[in-house]
């Protein structure tokens, strides 16, 4: 046994203990949640945010949790924004002790546009910690043990970070990379050099060449690149599936989308059944993660890892019919939560981030596990006459059609459409059948929307006239992401299209042939 598989024999030891981390009773969830929310605030209570705030007084309160509530305001990245630009001044002890050195810049696909969210220090140990627990984690299923010690293959964004002589920006995975222990940098591929590519053909074209000297056993990605990755190899060498050049390929570590409008294709290129496991992890820090075999239930809030939540309502209580957050909104903590409730996701962080809407909605699948699955983005509902329809409505019904007609539709997007006082749905399926293209299947998605959502179901006969669906090649999702500077593993394509997104969508379409409608926002 060679000293690096005697090194993993002993980290697969210690993930023997690792459910001590996932076990907790609900009595010690409101005991952890409260830790964090108290370590966070006596740590910010010299910032300039904490002051203002007065989180001084709200850790001398005999409850501190409503105190909490009562002198922080709920908000979004627009409410931070003035003190995170203090922050990217140069300027230290803003919303969090210290300087910020490393911001990462978000794939903004909600409205098109970058935001920039604060990685302190405090948060990169918070989100390499929760990585090792992942792994953890996935030790201890029957994968075989000596698979660990193969190559792990990380499909994220470059590791080259800009410096403006301030602070660094870049994507997350960038930010983090370095820190990875060194017993882990030993196994991940690529190499630092392709790693730190901004040119994601490039990054493709040699991870491609490299492909036959690595033993890979566990990918990590975004499911439509991953796809692409996969299918560029096995073109490459002219292979049956993937596992002819990679045949320990065992986990897929996926996130950022659904999986479901992807796992048929990615099995179609496989030789062998492997094992799937989700991961949140956002820019503003690592959440959930999927920490036992086919937990269809979801994934595992981490509540001991430096962020402390709230859930908000979803619903015309709390959010406007444009998804805006309403000024009289309020938040439960998790001891209040209910099972099956559909809530918009609040973060205060190890980072700086306070009482934070990070625009993901969210659905506790097994309270007593404290599981969770993303149901969508809370500007990725439409609802244009009270409809309703979910980004996890939207996907399960594509799922559906698929298996309905024997073809995958990786990718999908919809606007809402107004014309002559009548409104209507216009979705966009993207397929790699050529049988499929510009066939007509608005019949069939609307019966599957209308057995998935009572509320759509009522629309369907009375505001809401026509749904639309026109169907085109997949490859041309990929192109407009690449004609819009939005190629790469940290990027999907918006479920939800709104103004000047949709209106770029339309004029790209306009170019292969297909006439525009007029969008509602």
């Amino acid at each position: 046994m060679s000293e690096r598989e005697r090194r993993y024999r002993k980290l697969i030891d210690r993930s023997k203990g690792v459910s001590r981390n996932f076990n907790i009773s609900g009595k010690r969830t409101k005991e952890f949640q409260m830790r964090t929310l108290k370590k966070n605030l006596a740590k910010a209570k010299n910032t300039l945010y904490g002051e203002e705030h007065d989180f001084e007084a709200i850790l001398d309160s005999g409850n501190i949790y409503a105190e909490f509530c009562k002198k922080v305001p709920l908000g979004d990245y627009a409410t931070m924004l003035p003190w995170w630009e203090k922050a990217r001044s140069g300027t230290a002890d803003v919303t969090w002790p210290g300087k910020i050195e490393h911001f990462a810049l978000s794939s903004g696909t909600s409205d098109g546009t970058s935001k920039y969210i604060p990685v302190s220090a405090d948060m990169v140990k918070a989100i390499r910690r929760a990585s090792m627990r992942q792994i953890l984690s996935i030790a201890r299923t029957d994968m075989p043990k000596d698979h660990m010690t193969k190559h792990w293959l990380m499909i994220g964004g470059s590791t080259s970070l800009n410096y403006n002589g301030v602070y660094y920006t870049g994507d997350l995975s960038g930010i983090t990379t370095s820190k990875i222990p060194p017993l882990f940098q030993r196994v991940s591929k690529p190499e630092p050099e392709i790693k730190a590519s901004n040119d994601w053909q490039e990054k493709i074209d040699r991870i491609t060449e490299e492909a036959p000297n690595w033993d890979v056993s566990m990918v990590a990605g975004v499911p439509a690149w991953i796809q692409l990755l996969f299918q560029n190899i096995i073109d490459e060498y002219k292979l049956k599936n993937i596992h002819e050049i990679w045949p320990n390929l065992g986990v897929y570590i996926h996130g950022g989308v659904s999986i479901k409008p992807y796992k048929a294709s990615i099995n179609a290129l496989l030789g062998s059944p492997i094992k799937y496991f989700e991961t949140y992890l956002a820019s503003e820090g690592f959440i959930a993660f999927q920490n036992r075999e086919n937990a269809n239930d979801g994934m595992r809030l981490l509540i001991r890892n430096g962020i402390f939540y709230e859930f908000i309502p979803f619903n015309a209580d709390n959010f406007d019919e444009n998804h805006q957050l309403l000024p009289n909104a309020s938040a439960l903590p998790i001891w209040e939560v209910e099972e099956g409730k559909e809530y918009a996701l609040i973060l205060s962080t190890c980072s700086g981030a306070w009482r934070y809407l990070i625009g993901d909605t969210i659905k506790f699948v097994n309270l007593k596990r404290k599981e969770i699955i993303i149901t969508g983005r809370t500007k990725h509902f439409i609802s244009l006459v009270g409809e309703h329809l979910s980004v996890d409505n939207m996907t399960e019904a594509v799922h559906r059609l698929s298996k309905e007609t024997g073809s995958e539709f990786p990718e999908f997007t919809l606007a809402g459409y107004k014309t002559s006082g009548m409104f209507g749905h216009k979705w966009y399926l993207g397929t790699n059948d050529p049988m499929l293209v510009g066939k007509d299947v608005s019949v069939e998605l609307d019966q599957h929307l209308k057995a998935l959502n009572d509320d759509y179901a009522v629309e369907r006969e009375h505001a809401l006239k026509k749904v639309d669906v026109t169907v085109v090649p997949v490859d041309w999702f990929f192109e407009w992401m690449r004609l819009n500077g939005k190629e790469g593993s940290q990027h999907k394509f918006p479920r939800v299209l709104r103004g000047q997104l949709f209106a770029n969508w339309q004029e790209f379409l306009e170019t292969k042939g297909i006439h525009p409608v007029q969008s509602v926002d």
